[in-house]
């Protein structure tokens, strides 16, 4: 903490000498606020405005000095508050990519956001019945907003996928719902500063854009009309369509508006075809109402009618604007828009768990495969392959790595991607290996969450200091007349298999939870044919402890290894039961010609730096509260008796948004029966363990 403490302001020191410039100009502002009042009087009711203030009357007059002069005064003194704060973009930009071009950006932004609206607006005036245009033209104004809104435009550009694109697309939607609802000169300049740098960097493309970024277009903009029908239904307006007052319309028309726009937004960011549709006529319908009273405003002003257009028909028309921008896009887009609320994922037919099974022996697999034969997964169908996942909380999740051929798992990986999007739902994979990993979309996403623990068994022997403790209780069990037998569980006879079920049962009631699931197996799974038990036996023919070990198939139907999944113990039994256990088990793989054991990856138990970041931080948390349930760390120590090579385990996902979804997704897998009070009482567990 002290060397956080001290480290903090050279940290700060740091980043204050790399933006000089954006300092510099925050600086002269506040000094011009000072000496000519502007901080605690309205500027613009002073002498000077007129002669500082650029715009188009004072370009026409030869005063060409104000582009310059104008940029360092704040019209009212509220506004130093944003003009200060829009900085922010300036300085990120320096920081990033140094003083000269944030200076590039912010005076080429700031003079062409100027000259080139004070050109728009001298075409415009000419067009002598247009209200706005008539007032705009005649507008000065001052302020350093063009050339913050092109820095900031250009930060933008600096984001890393898909935050890019979401920053993008929030500032277009400001930039342009201020122009075509409060229209004021600042609103103008702010459009022509960000048009400018989007043309310049060209760091929005849509033209590449995936079936999420798609849907998350179509969502922001129809979002952004819903909010534009609270704003205007509270807030005046003064924009190019005309004044508007507050309540022009009936609030409880606006509320259902809102309301239907809300369901149509989530949905179309789930991509539901029936959510496209009628958000394609309701487009329709706000488009022709906007045709109707256009024809009815050149009619009546052809005919010198007054009084034709009110102050609702204004809103009418800037809002056919937006929802014809809105129509054209998902017209264009539609192919986004396909899935339904129980969309199946992968090509037909829906592979059986025969299928499944068939793969992993033909083509082989990892230690966590045999875990996609278990109860409560699904199988997506790819063009070569078959990938388990198990759908939760609108996520799909996929395990461990795609099965079948090994050099067609890419393409699966990439297949399965697109397939859950399709459907709506939030791809990712848990307890992937590195070829997975390599195989997602670039600007995904990764956080450890375990390392598979693998023990190579050619040539294992328990010699030397180092396997003292495993040899120390092998030879403990032949004094104590130990017995090791490596079986099946249908093979066993009925009152073994009820010791079995009589230790789990008891070990799940010390439990504040139930057994979990997903990657942890149980009894049931344990009667699979192809699934091997290892039982330590007392003289008396009592179970002391057992395990049961998947199999792990190489190719060709041989299995080449085993991996550890239940580990059971009687209380008061056999002492160090487990290492007897595992180490027998180790050494008849061994003998069988078996290449490898897992111990497997024990979840939520990976070392992180401590800066790490928020998943490594939330990765932390969850073990602490169910360390003192499952022991994860505790088991991970015990497993380095066996001195294994590691092979790390990851979490796949897209982006940082997505985690909530997931944490839900993984909560309900591993978690499927767990009741809303059995959660809490763990929480309290910890809560009272914390304070003993």
């Amino acid at each position: 903490m002290a060397e956080h403490r001290t480290r903090a302001p050279h940290l700060f020191a740091g980043v204050v000498r790399r933006i000089p410039a954006t300092l510099i100009l925050v600086v002269l502002v506040l000094i011009v606020g000072v000496v000519w009042a502007g901080l605690w009087m309205p500027f613009r009711d002073s002498p000077a405005f007129e002669v500082v203030a650029y715009g188009l009357p004072a370009l026409s007059e030869g005063r060409w000095w104000t582009v310059i002069t104008g940029t360092f005064f704040v019209a009212e003194p509220f506004v130093y508050v944003f003009t200060i704060a829009s900085f922010a973009g300036m300085a990120y930009l320096e920081f990033r990519r140094g003083t000269r071009v944030a200076l590039l950006y912010f005076w080429i932004g700031q003079l062409f956001a100027i000259f080139a609206s004070a050109l728009t607006l001298w075409v415009l005036s000419f067009v002598s019945s247009w209200g706005w245009a008539q007032t705009q033209a005649a507008a000065l104004d001052v302020g350093a907003s063009g050339g913050t809104m092109a820095c900031i435009a250009a930060a933008v550009g600096l984001f890393v996928a898909p935050w890019r694109v979401r920053a993008w697309l929030v500032l277009l939607a400001f930039v342009f719902i201020a122009m075509l609802f409060w229209g004021a000169l600042a609103d103008l300049e702010h459009v022509y500063a960000v048009l400018l740098v989007l043309f310049i960097d060209r760091s929005l493309r849509l033209e590449r854009q995936t079936v999420r970024e798609q849907r998350l277009v179509a969502f922001v903009a129809i979002a952004a009309l819903g909010v534009t029908e609270i704003i205007t239904a509270i807030v005046p307006t003064t924009g190019p369509f005309g004044d508007t007052e507050p309540t022009a319309g009936s609030i409880v028309d606006v509320a259902i508006d809102v309301l239907i726009i809300a369901v149509l937004a989530r949905h179309l960011l789930l991509g539901r075809r029936w959510a496209w549709i009628l958000s394609i006529v309701l487009a329709g319908l706000n488009i022709l109402t906007g045709a109707l009273v256009l024809v009815i405003l050149i009619i009546a002003t052809q005919a010198q009618i007054e009084g034709v257009i009110d102050v609702e028909s204004e809103l009418v028309l800037a809002s056919g604007v937006l929802w014809s921008l809105l129509l054209i896009y998902l017209v264009r887009v539609r192919g986004a828009f396909r899935s339904r609320r129980r969309s199946a994922i992968g090509s037909p037919p829906p592979p059986t768990l025969d299928d499944v099974k068939a793969l992993i022996r033909s083509d082989g697999g990892g230690t966590l495969s045999w875990m996609t034969t278990w109860d409560g997964n699904s199988y997506a169908r790819t063009s070569q392959g078959i990938v388990a996942y198990q759908r939760r909380a609108g996520v799909a999740l996929a395990l461990a790595d795609p099965l079948g051929p090994a050099a067609s798992r890419a393409e699966s990986v990439r297949e399965f991607i697109t397939a859950a999007e399709t459907a709506g739902l939030v791809p990712c994979f848990f307890s992937a290996g590195d070829a997975t990993k390599a195989a997602v979309p670039e600007g995904w996403r990764s956080i450890i969450v375990a390392d598979d623990t693998i023990v190579d068994l050619p040539g294992l022997a328990f010699t030397g200091k180092a396997w003292g403790a495993v040899r120390t209780s092998l030879n403990r069990a032949g004094r104590e007349e130990m017995t090791f037998r490596l079986t099946r569980l249908k093979d066993e006879p009925w009152g073994i298999q009820q010791q079995l079920r009589a230790i789990s049962e008891m070990w799940v009631g010390d439990k504040g939870l139930p057994e979990m699931g997903f990657t942890l197996g149980t009894l049931t799974e344990a009667q699979d044919p192809e699934v091997r038990i290892a039982l330590a036996i007392s003289p008396q023919g009592d179970i002391d402890g057992f395990l049961s070990w998947l199999p792990v198939y190489g190719g060709d139907g041989e299995v080449r290894g085993w991996t550890l999944d239940l580990m059971r113990r009687r209380e008061g039994g056999f002492g160090p039961v487990m290492e007897f256990l595992i180490g027998s088990s180790a050494k008849q793989f061994s003998e069988e010609g078996a290449e490898i054991m897992s111990l497997s990856g024990a979840p939520l138990t990976h070392d992180y730096p401590e800066d790490g970041g928020a998943i490594a931080a939330l990765s932390d948390r969850m073990a602490e509260i169910l360390e003192p349930v499952y022991g994860f760390r505790s088991l991970h120590r015990f497993k380095e008796k066996f001195h294994p090579r590691y092979e790390t385990m990851y979490l796949l996902f897209r982006d940082e948004s997505d985690l909530t979804r997931i944490g839900a997704g993984l909560t309900r897998a591993f978690l499927p029966d767990a009741t809303l009070r059995q959660f809490a009482g763990a929480g309290l567990e910890l809560v009272r363990g914390d304070r003993d």
